[in-house]
């Protein structure tokens, strides 16, 4: 079987890793669980021993073939594809949890190819509706970002972003050593349970990711400095940061989700008494 180097395929070979991957899920008891990446199906099997079905997710033909041949079809169903043309939504419909689970929302766990990791979270963001938790394996550095907390080195918009769908907590990682071929990095495997936090901190899901990009757009800039670069008048910005309390020399990798929350509906205000500003927020 040949190793396919552009795929980002490195195999998991730890019995050990792969059965706590599978249990920190929790209980797949009469659950639906989406496997993204299976490669030659070393956790799809400690899944398929306790789920009611594994969609396995695989790009490569090669090793769909092998899952296929692995693995009976009432238990896991090969999609053959690339997991960001994905339909999460079908899936949840056509193959879903055993009824007293009383949810619909399916189960995620993945070991992420490194070249399109933040591609594929995003995607999952997309579809927190029919997600109920996910399980994934990424670069120990990626990882770090995702789980940080404000003012910590790592702490940016992937964090934010990441976690404004949700609390995302690191589990443990993984040696070079764990994989067949070995990668240059180590992996860590954290846990992300979609709970969309829109609603709660009043901010508008498309418009306040957009504000989120602009925050955060040049790290050494002060938070002020991005939003004005992002052609938000200076007076409505200046407003707005006084009004939701926050140092007008603020970086944004300092401000909790909650702060942002604030500064956006705070700045919302201020733009709506300007037709140019309003503009602005909404482009």
């Amino acid at each position: 079987m040949t190793v396919k180097p552009k795929l980002g395929q490195n195999f998991l070979h730890d019995s050990q890793a792969i059965q706590r991957i599978a249990a920190s899920l929790g209980d797949l008891a009469g659950r639906t669980v989406i496997e993204i990446g299976p490669g030659r199906g070393a956790i799809t099997g400690a899944l398929a021993a306790n789920a009611r079905h594994v969609v396995a997710v695989e790009l490569d033909p090669e090793m769909a073939a092998v899952i296929r041949a692995q693995f009976p079809a009432e238990k896991v169903t090969v999609a053959g594809q690339d997991v960001l043309r994905f339909d999460f939504a079908a899936i949840a419909e056509n193959f879903p949890n055993a009824a007293e689970i009383g949810s619909s929302r399916l189960l995620v766990v993945g070991n992420l190819p490194y070249y399109i990791t933040s591609p594929i979270l995003l995607k999952l963001a997309e579809n927190h509706a029919f997600i109920d938790r996910a399980v994934l394996m990424v670069q120990r550095e990626v990882a770090d970002r995702v789980t940080a907390e404000p003012g910590s080195r790592d702490y940016g918009l992937l964090s934010v972003t990441a976690q404004m769908y949700g609390p995302a907590q690191n589990l443990f990682t993984l040696p070079p050593s764990a994989f067949a071929p070995p990668p240059k990095v180590f992996s860590t495997v954290f846990r992300w349970r979609f709970a969309p936090r829109f609603a709660e901190l009043q901010v508008e899901e498309t418009t306040f990711t957009r504000f989120l990009r602009q925050a955060f757009a040049q790290k050494r800039k002060t938070l002020a400095n991005n939003l004005r670069a992002a052609a938000f008048p200076a007076a409505a910005v200046s407003a707005a940061l006084a009004n939701a309390e926050i140092p007008a020399q603020a970086r944004a990798e300092a401000l909790s989700i909650e702060s942002l929350a604030a500064l956006w509906r705070c700045l919302q205000t201020a733009t709506a008494a300007s037709p140019d500003a309003a503009a602005v927020a909404q482009s």
